[in-house]
């Protein structure tokens, strides 16, 4: 699950954020000489996922054969201070849909700590419709993760890691622990992990597969064994996380490309994509495409290159298409008018009212039911509440009444305005994102597809006033 989805929003305003009581004063826009490049068409020496597709061995000697583990003491003797610097260098912005700077969110853990342990909680909890790209990394490639833990967690000095992983991967967890224990055995992690003389521990715990356990703060409280619901903020977890001790909950991917990041620098890895967009991405693209697929990109690709080059375009052509969740279900969708020319990067999706999100391009051609999919990811979002806040708890139920009716056209037009009115109730006004994640999509709708809607009402009704005539 996305966390903190509005923080992007507010980036892109330049606002000043505050985040465990500190101030921080976002970056100003690109400048136009930037914008100039065209971006995509990611070369194979630069990709750092190489084993995607599970095409080699995953395991630590194929791994280390493709660069894995390379000069990792080297960057654990650097210091934190050094990683972090390379990291904030880099541009990298978390992969789990908030995109928040990674640099400053894990330099938020070196404060005083008044003796308490830190810990790095990686949230492989992947559970938002559409998003296919953490299993990928952790059934074919889980020595990346491993690798990741130590050099994130080496930027904060936690004492270990823990990965939170989603219960229904049995065999991404299969995996990961097998890793796991071929870096214990190897002395890759554990007591003096790698000859460095830091000593760091990764545990893996299995979810029971709740949504809800992708917030942050509800998924800490899962791992200690409590109900996964989130909580209240303040404390932040870099304050108060799992065990009370300082915490810093990170996305699979953050965490898997900071090794890389380390070995062929953070301006490397700024070289690609836009300013305040930097990097390369795992895009999962389904839905109404020829070639459905999980694939490594640079970022601020344009949307349609990225589905005709990679997915095989839509199922019909580009002219068959009807609209676009760029970045996970929880986003607003897109028409097709803005899908021919709008780039995949955090601010130019926001700047059309959409998001990143986790890069999870759902595709819908002109055969799909855009209202009765719409409804059926607000039946998802109602069942996965947890019930804590009444906005969430009650509205997340309303809205599904209504966007049922909706299909059928079984509604009135002013009943639009209502639902929208509905959906801003909602959002902003829960503990964590997932009544956001319930109220954009349904805001999305309204906004593309509006005469679609009332459409279906007018056909309703005349069908409705011809059954009394009849009747």
């Amino acid at each position: 699950m996305a966390l903190w989805r509005i923080l992007p929003r507010l980036i892109q305003r330049k606002e000043v954020l505050l985040v465990t009581g500190r101030r921080v004063t976002t970056t100003a826009a690109a400048s136009p000489e930037a914008e100039k490049r065209s971006y995509g068409s990611l070369k194979d020496e630069d990709r750092i996922f190489t084993n995607l597709y599970g095409r080699h061995d995953w395991r630590l000697k194929g791994a280390m054969s493709r660069g894995d583990w390379y000069k990792t003491k080297e960057i654990i003797l650097k210091g934190h201070e050094w990683i972090l610097e390379e990291v904030k260098k880099s541009g990298l912005r978390g992969r789990g849909g908030a995109g928040f700077p990674t640099g400053m969110k894990w330099g938020f853990m070196n404060k005083p700590s008044h003796g308490r342990p830190h810990y790095l909680v990686v949230n492989a909890d992947e559970g938002e419709p559409g998003t296919c790209k953490d299993r990928e990394i952790m059934r074919h490639d889980p020595h990346k993760l491993v690798e990741g833990c130590l050099v994130a967690g080496r930027s904060m000095n936690a004492r270990a890691a823990y990965i939170y992983i989603r219960g229904e991967f049995y065999n991404e967890a299969s995996n990961m622990q097998v890793a796991i224990r071929e870096a214990y055995e190897a002395g890759l992690i554990g007591k003096n992990a790698c000859g460095s003389g830091y000593d760091f521990d990764i545990f893996m715990h299995r979810g029971a597969g709740a949504y809800i356990c992708g917030e942050e703060t509800a998924l800490i409280e899962s791992l200690e064994g409590k109900a996964g619901k989130p909580r209240l903020k303040p404390p932040f977890p870099a304050d108060v996380g799992v065990f009370g001790c300082p915490s810093t909950v990170a996305n699979v991917e953050t965490v898997a490309v900071a090794p890389e990041i380390c070995r062929r620098g953070g301006d490397w890895f700024a070289s690609f994509g836009r300013e305040r967009n930097h990097g390369t991405k795992l895009f999962c693209i389904s839905g109404h495409v020829n070639a459905p697929c999980t694939v490594e990109e640079e970022m601020s690709i344009p949307l349609r290159e990225l589905i005709e080059k990679h997915a095989g375009g839509v199922r019909g052509g580009w002219d068959n298409l009807q609209a676009i969740i760029p970045g996970g279900s929880s986003v607003p969708l897109l028409p097709k008018s803005i899908c021919d020319d709008v780039m995949m990067d955090f601010d130019a999706l926001v700047a059309v009212n959409s998001g990143l999100g986790t890069a999870a391009v759902i595709v819908m051609d002109k055969s799909a039911d855009v209202v009765d999919c719409i409804a059926r990811l607000i039946l998802f979002y109602k069942h996965e509440s947890c019930g804590q806040c009444t906005p969430c708890r009650e509205g997340t139920g309303w809205l599904t009444k209504i966007m049922y009716r909706f299909v059928q056209g079984n509604a009135r037009p002013e009943e639009i305005d209502m639902i929208w009115e509905l959906s801003k109730q909602i959002e902003g006004h829960t503990i964590c994102a997932l009544g956001d994640a319930a109220a954009w999509p349904v805001q999305g709708l309204v906004r593309h597809f509006r005469p679609e809607l009332e459409r279906r009402m007018a056909e309703y009704q005349e069908a409705h006033a011809q059954r009394q005539e009849v009747g």
